[in-house]
């Protein structure tokens, strides 16, 4: 089939975002303001229609309203991971979007659903992460999305093109909800077992995290800059664990390690199979068990570890609270002030309370929970197989080769 590059202005209207004050936006709806999509709306999965900011009617001009098949892109932030990404308006929506992003309003010379998966390619995140590149915020200005160059076949060749990779996309979504169906199911057999840590409807003995440790020195922060610094860094050795790791539960093997020399100078900051290594920075209060059969490890300084002893709860019990209980998060944000902390006070943390069963009823849960995880580490298995043929099929679609 013939195809030729074309550049993206050739294929689409550009359309700016609204601008608007502080002042005249409402986190809530009321007559005479309209709904504003922003950069957070923006996900992998398509647009987001929750945590939108209102705006008076008048600041939206009737181009800046979300057509279906408008292709919304993140044009401006701090984070590089954030600038360029895009989804499209699966329908009209009767509201605008924000001054850091862009609508892309495709013509009658692209099909709407090929030109639409072009903004989620390999291709092109790489190449608006390089031009975004900015010393203190990043940003996509209108020629660099102009400019962008595409494969474009004819109509028919791109619906043909535009289908395999809806179905493909697809079964990607398909497999994510039934990850999350199995959180879902989790939730209700935690809560069914024990009741909602908020209300504590079967009146269980609550106690703080310390009362559930052997030694003071099992609820601890990493080390400081000072103690660990990053010349220290090997390449092998003794791993060195950080945010990334844990909220990807372990699952992503770390690059860090320091000497054996230098684990042992840092043995009181070490995480053990079964410790519960919690963030105390960015996502401030995720969770994760340290895996059976990993060695032990060096957290880095923006992590907490809680050794939590056997002969009173079970790890993972004590992890699914600090994770999912609505009651623990409201006593986190007291911890904090309310407010994204840039660190957990430890001693604060230490007398943070926890219901505890019965440990016969715990361990009980621990076991339905592994049993969980082990059916989420297929799902996810496959789910990533897909993902890479998805991305393969993106790759080779807009190279000409599908």
């Amino acid at each position: 089939m013939s195809s030729s590059i074309t550049r993206i202005s050739d294929l689409c209207e550009q359309v700016r975002g609204v601008t608007y004050s502080k002042a005249e936006a409402s986190l809530t709806p009321s007559e005479g303001y309209k709904p504003v999509i922003r950069a957070n709306n923006i996900t992998e999965n398509g647009l987001t229609f929750d945590d939108l900011v209102f705006v008076p009617k008048g600041r939206i001009n009737n181009r800046q309203s979300i057509k279906e098949n408008d292709v919304v892109i993140a044009t401006s932030s701090g984070s590089i991971d954030i600038v360029g990404k895009a989804a499209r308006a699966l329908t009209d929506f009767d509201g605008g979007f924000g001054a850091f992003c862009k609508v892309l309003r495709p013509n009658n010379k692209v099909d709407a659903g090929y030109f639409s998966h072009f903004f989620r390619t390999k291709q092109y995140r790489q190449r608006v992460s390089a031009l975004a590149s900015g010393a203190n915020i990043n940003n996509l200005r209108n020629e660099h999305l102009d400019d962008l160059e595409i494969q474009v076949p004819s109509i028919p060749e791109q619906r043909r093109i535009a289908v395999i990779l809806d179905k493909a996309d697809a079964l990607r979504t398909k497999r994510r909800e039934a990850i999350a169906k199995l959180d879902q199911l989790l939730k209700s057999v935690f809560l069914d077992m024990f009741g909602d840590p908020v209300t504590n409807p079967k009146g269980w003995a609550k106690l703080p995290l310390q009362d559930l440790c052997e030694a003071p020195d099992d609820i601890k922060c990493g080390p400081f800059g000072t103690q660990l610094a990053k010349s220290e860094f090997t390449k092998e050795g003794v791993p060195l664990w950080g945010i990334k790791n844990v909220n990807a539960l372990f699952n992503r093997p770390t690059k860090e390690f320091v000497s054996a020399e230098t684990a042992k100078r840092l043995y009181a900051y070490s995480i053990q199979s079964g410790d519960i290594v919690m963030t105390r920075k960015g996502t401030v209060g995720n969770c994760a068990i340290y895996p059976k059969g990993f060695p032990t490890g060096i957290m880095h300084s923006d992590l907490l570890r809680l050794r939590v002893s056997e002969k009173h709860c079970a790890p993972i019990f004590v992890s699914y609270q600090l994770h999912e209980s609505q009651d623990v998060e409201q006593q986190m944000k007291l911890i904090s002030g309310g407010a994204i902390m840039p660190g957990i006070n430890v001693g604060r943390l230490k007398n943070l309370q926890v219901f505890v069963p019965p440990l016969a009823e715990q361990q009980t849960f621990a076991e339905v929970s592994e049993k969980f995880e082990q059916q989420k580490d297929r799902l996810q298995h496959h789910a990533n197989q897909l993902d890479a043929l998805f991305a393969s099929l993106q790759h080779r679609a807009f190279a000409g080769e599908l």
